[in-house]
């Protein structure tokens, strides 16, 4: 029996990269998968691209009346939802002494506010024994120039994990952050950097880590999926790195 057989899950920001690799991997092991991203023709290529058990819903997770519209659909048509794979989110380079209210809020509004509002407005939706993975970072515990307002809504999403397995131990919801490493993706190519900056950013990543590349989006959905099974029944609160091991060094 394939891994998450009849469950129904929601991935956010699924039109791409991280979001849209977990949404193959849920539907590959049984699941229907809810996605969303702000942009609807992006979305329609993700839903071409899984081919089948899947529905989109074009929203912004730092909307609150998107996130309303979203868990109505998926109420009317499912009528629950056993797994949140909050993965919307983003951020770029701006080091100290440059960093705008702006820049602050964006960042804050998608990657702290939306996600919360997202695991709060679908708690009604979710049976007991539901699993939830943050998508984290491991700049929740490393030091990165000029993306210290990123690295704090990491550090803010992987503080949700530990806090929420207590609001949520009487219905047996768990709650586990997942902590990529360097994964190029599409979200990369608004950094604020030049395509030869984002190379070069890349390569020299690669070379501190210590398997000596970087990650792929499918390396990180197939641990999304293992904290989305049955198989983690007895993982709750943890930050799981995904990162070729440069974060343990």
């Amino acid at each position: 029996m394939r891994k998450l057989e009849g469950k129904i899950a929601l991935v956010t920001g699924g039109n791409s990269g991280i979001g849209l690799a977990t949404a193959k991997q849920f539907v590959a092991e049984g699941a229907y998968v809810y996605i969303t991203g702000r942009r609807q023709v992006e979305l329609d290529a993700a839903v071409e691209a899984i081919g089948k058990n899947v529905t989109a819903v074009q929203s912004d997770v730092s909307n609150l009346a998107d996130l309303d519209r979203l868990f109505a659909t998926i109420k009317q048509e499912q009528e629950h939802l056993d797994i949140i794979f909050a993965n919307a989110g983003g951020g770029q380079i701006a080091p100290l002494g440059a960093i705008t209210e702006e820049h602050f809020d964006k960042t804050f509004n998608v990657n702290v506010k939306g996600l919360l509002f997202t695991v709060q407005k679908a708690l009604p939706l979710l049976p007991e024994g539901a699993s939830i993975i943050l998508n984290a970072s491991i700049t929740s515990i490393k030091g990165t120039p000029a993306f210290s307002v990123y690295s704090a809504t990491k550090a803010a999403v992987r503080s949700f994990a530990r806090n929420w397995i207590l609001d949520l131990r009487e219905r047996k919801i768990r709650v586990n952050a997942i902590s990529p490493g360097v994964v190029p993706t599409p979200g990369y190519d608004h950094l604020g950097l030049n395509d030869q900056q984002l190379q070069e950013f890349v390569d020299s990543q690669a070379v501190t880590i210590p398997l000596g590349r970087v990650g792929t989006p499918d390396e990180i959905a197939k641990a999304v999926v293992f904290l989305a099974s049955d198989d983690s029944s007895f993982v709750n609160g943890i930050e799981l790195f995904v990162d070729g091991g440069m974060a343990q060094i």
